[in-house]
């Protein structure tokens, strides 16, 4: 069972009902249109599932269709990644091809890939187990802090009636301590508890030729005198403050790391993502020199990991064969052909995300469930502020939007985002300051603020 959000509310999910239809239903919420992206992720995944329900012999032999995704910048191919991961509790990282470079180069080795996403993935379970013992670790930190406000007597080897009577006084005013702490009644009261310095780190960095990679080197363990790992100190602290610390302490206390690490590596094996972004930047088997020299070279380099390798992390092995890595680049100046074969044969699934429409930004500024005009909108609200879009404003921005990309640069929907701050750029400096506090958004609002721009071809580059 895996928790993801449905609408507006969360509901339990059963991943191995989960059909590509419902994936799809999903990401209609957030992405629009791209409907063959959409359907090959879906599949994807889906695969992953029915994989898990083969025989060993025969799952370990069916590797995940990854895949390319042909488009330029701002049309969706993040998103959807973004949001299947999401969708899934699936580890993800997003890396550009362009930021690694081959063995012998300045620059990241390709294996960090995989140790980020190990983090990535001991954060996600990490948190999970908190929310497990959140309870737990808070009722333990609320008596600690109880028993410093209130320290209990020891009680002698044969108590008395008045020694009982004393008893029952004392566990009175301590819930009458508890419920005006819970209240927050006693926030400001200083106390003084003990906190843990902090431990030389568990392993150094060095500098190789491939970049800067972590060495399991843990110099606790080898000169175990040197380092105060276990000291603690006396602080003073609000108790508001006290009491979040105490709840994080009690939280790694009751937190197994080595289960959260097991996990973790488990749920990076089976279901992590990697979204492989500027992919086209590195297309290229040329044997010349200068800056262009490494890019055959990270294709290499990147070919077993995705072929299926087993990388050292400072978590234990990695096996990379059932990560599923998705590729996105724009290849206006190269094409997929333009990668190495063996590269290309990794990647079976290709598809060709459609360019946005002016429909398309109209449906983006309304339909996405948090579209920009609901963040807008709901921005506003915070200072008291209403805004109210009409159907022609909405028009007139999704007309601007595509004019200034067919005219300029196209950045497909991150266009909408720079004409919405040029919009609202009046409204949102005033803020709170406005007499008006409704303010209705129409055609002709949109065209006195962004007209003028949009005419000046020169400005609009620099503007919008």
């Amino acid at each position: 069972m895996v928790i993801y959000l449905s609408g507006d509310v969360e509901s339990e999910v059963d991943l191995d009902e989960l059909t590509p239809k419902q994936i799809v239903a999903e990401l209609n919420k957030h992405v629009v249109g791209q409907t063959a992206a959409k359907r090959a992720v879906a599949i994807a995944l889906r695969n992953r599932i029915r994989r898990q329900k083969l025989s060993p012999e025969l799952a370990q032999d069916v590797i995940p269709k990854n895949i390319i995704m042909i488009g330029s910048t701002g049309i969706g191919k993040t998103e959807i990644a973004r949001r299947l991961a999401r969708l899934t509790g699936s580890p993800f990282i997003k890396i550009e091809a362009s930021k690694f470079t081959e063995v012998g180069y300045v620059g990241r080795d390709v294996e960090s890939i995989v140790r980020d996403l190990v983090e990535i993935a001991i954060d996600l379970v990490r948190e999970e187990k908190i929310e497990e013992v959140a309870d737990k670790a808070e009722f333990n930190a609320e008596e600690r802090i109880l028993d410093l406000l209130l320290p209990q007597n020891r009680a002698s080897n044969e108590p008395t009636d008045a020694d009982l009577s004393s008893n029952e006084q004392f566990q009175k005013t301590r819930e009458k301590l508890r419920q005006q702490l819970r209240e927050g009644r006693l926030d400001s009261r200083m106390v003084e508890i003990e906190v843990r310095e902090k431990p030389f780190p568990a392993g150094i960095e060095i500098i190789t030729p491939q970049g800067i990679e972590e060495m399991d080197i843990n110099l606790k363990d080898m000169l175990p005198g040197l380092f105060p790992g276990g000291r603690t100190k006396k602080r003073k602290m609000r108790v508001d403050e006290a009491i979040d610390y105490l709840i994080s302490e009690e939280e790694q206390k009751l937190i197994d790391m080595d289960q959260v690490s097991r996990l973790a590596i488990e749920r990076v094996e089976n279901s992590g993502i990697v979204f492989l972004d500027e992919i086209d930047k590195i297309a290229g088997r040329e044997g010349g020199h200068g800056p262009d020299v490494s890019r055959e070279g990270v294709q290499r380099d990147l070919l077993p990991i995705i072929e299926g390798t087993t990388v050292n992390t400072k978590y234990g092995m990695v096996k990379t064969d059932h990560i599923l890595f998705i590729a996105a680049g724009a290849f206006h100046v190269s094409k997929p052909s333009d990668l190495i074969p063996e590269l290309q044969g990794r990647f079976p699934i290709r598809v060709t995300l459609d360019p946005l429409t002016k429909d398309d930004f109209k449906r983006i500024l309304t339909e996405p469930k948090n579209s920009l005009i609901r963040q807008y909108t709901a921005l506003m609200e915070t200072e008291g502020i209403t805004l109210e879009f009409s159907l022609d404003a909405i028009e007139a921005l999704a007309d601007i939007a595509y004019s200034v990309n067919q005219s300029t640069e196209n950045i497909g929907a991150r266009r909408l985002h720079t004409v919405m701050e040029k919009l609202l750029d009046e409204i949102s400096f005033e803020g709170s300051d406005l007499p008006e506090k409704k303010q209705v958004i129409d055609q002709s609002y949109v065209k006195k603020m962004l007209s003028g721009i949009v005419q000046n071809e020169d400005l609009s580059r620099y503007i919008l």
